[in-house]
């Protein structure tokens, strides 16, 4: 790798080869040449003078790209289209004035870009599939186990960690609903002219507007889409890039708001992601074992949601039939956006794959703020044994009071349990409040909702994708 000039980190650092490779010059060009003779196929059916040989020429040279003849052709005419058009010119003489035939630059530029947005949203909804299916094996695993819930991010009513997970699991649930919606609408541009008009294909077939209407589906058809956009400039909407990157901003959400949980879970050491033997966590301190997968979820997921911004600035601001002031940022913005996702759902799929649950922790902390939690029942047995509801939770209040205290400003225990017992106006002693700190008795119905969500919404997703199920990922660094 050359060390004297910028690098982008997304390649280096966090995108996967695949991910790399569907955004990459040799994914672009080739699938240009797909496109030119999906064209030259297309008129030739639609009547033109266009032979077998002369598209078996095209075909026998579409991925032998001669990238030295269009990068010194290029340096000339300054225009990467006409550049691509030359270089396979010369590998298929005899197919050479038929390439690129009515068509503008953005018939391989726009085609393309949705081809490959519509690759990257498969792989990304491959890797969401299976971050949601390691995420329910954690859920099933841990559905059952107390912990504290919080609210405000203060102790609240216990749920269970596997009902915890179903919260992160949702969200991604959410996302992959919103993949698949996006990859049922692409459609690509087709051949649209300059302006949109058609009027090169008009002039090319005689005026035979029944034919020019067939380029589009045809052409389609060929690229393994379902449609073309009924109507556009010379370029498809950029509203689609909007669209696109919204998706992946909402999975950006998700990454960072399942991260920032497993962060602060991490700090009260109840959670921890993966930590390798030889990992260093901080170059000063050596016993420090930083989130530092979840914190990088968190960085990336910033720069996507904030890269959603690009194309809809974009969208907002071309001028007419077309203008070029999209080509640079589209150039940035799509792929990068992609690549950083992409790095983000590894990430997430490494982390699930490693994360550990300290029990012990846990249950400890639960136990320290449970007799608080408790005092309701109490008060409502005491009621039931013909107390006054008034007088029983003033009490508890100024015991809870004095509890609270002893832990904050003493650094001990809570003992309001103890406490109760050893007032005269209630009526139970230590042994008979140990009921009433049971955590299982204050979780709800978090363990039955974990088993009815993954049967009934997670069990049917992975059920119908097990052909995808099973990725690992690996962290570069």
């Amino acid at each position: 790798m050359a060390k004297d000039r910028y690098v982008s980190p997304l390649s280096t650092r966090y995108a996967s080869r695949e991910m790399q490779y569907i955004f990459s010059p040799d994914k672009k060009f080739r699938t240009w040449r797909r496109l030119w003779i999906a064209l030259a196929e297309t008129e030739k059916e639609l009547g033109l003078d266009i032979t077998d040989e002369q598209i078996e020429e095209l075909k026998a040279h579409q991925d032998d790209i001669n990238y030295e003849d269009a990068e010194k052709r290029e340096k000339i005419v300054r225009h990467d289209v006409m550049s691509h058009v030359y270089a396979y010119g010369l590998q298929c003489p005899k197919a050479k004035g038929i390439i690129h035939l009515g068509a503008t630059s953005c018939y391989v530029g726009d085609n393309t870009d949705i081809i490959l947005m519509r690759e990257a949203l498969q792989l990304v909804r491959r890797k969401l599939i299976n971050v949601i299916a390691k995420l329910a094996a954690f859920a099933d695993e841990y559905k059952a186990q107390p912990t504290l819930g919080f609210t405000h991010f203060q102790p609240a009513q216990p749920t269970t960690v596997g009902k915890r997970a179903t919260l992160w699991i949702n969200e991604f649930v959410l996302d992959l609903e919103e993949t698949e919606h996006m990859i049922s609408q692409l459609k690509l541009l087709g051949s649209k002219g300059t302006t949109g008009t058609q009027a090169s294909f008009l002039e090319l077939f005689d005026g035979d507007l029944d034919k020019v209407d067939r380029i589009d589906p045809m052409i389609a058809e060929k690229m393994g889409f379902s449609a073309c956009y009924p109507v556009s400039g010379q370029t498809y909407s950029r509203k689609v890039d909007t669209f696109v990157l919204n998706v992946l901003g909402g999975i950006a959400a998700s990454a960072m708001k399942r991260a920032t949980y497993i962060r602060l879970l991490q700090h009260l050491k109840e959670v921890e992601e993966p930590f390798e033997k030889t990992q260093i966590g901080s170059s000063a301190m050596a016993y420090k074992r930083n989130p530092m997968r979840s914190e990088r979820i968190c960085s990336l997921a910033r720069y996507v949601m904030v890269d959603v911004l690009n194309p809809a600035i974009t969208s907002g601001t071309q001028w007419f039939e077309r203008t070029l002031d999209d080509s640079a940022n589209k150039r940035l913005s799509v792929p990068e956006g992609f690549l950083a996702i992409d790095g983000i759902l590894d990430l997430c799929i490494n982390v699930t794959d490693g994360m550990k649950v300290y029990t012990k922790v846990i249950e400890k902390r639960l136990r320290e703020e449970l007799p608080f939690m408790a005092t309701e029942n109490i008060m409502m047995d005491e009621v039931k044994l013909g107390g006054d509801r008034q007088e029983f939770h003033e009490r508890i209040r100024e015991l809870s009071m004095q509890a609270g205290r002893r832990v904050k400003e003493e650094g001990l225990d809570n003992n309001l349990l103890d406490l109760i017992a050893a007032d005269p106006m209630f009526h139970m002693d230590r042994k008979d409040l140990e009921k009433y700190i049971d955590p299982t008795a204050y979780v709800g119905c978090a363990p039955h909702q974990v088993e009815k969500y993954l049967d009934g919404v997670i069990r049917p997703i992975l059920d119908a994708n097990r052909d995808i199920l099973g990725a690992t990922a690996e962290i570069n660094v």
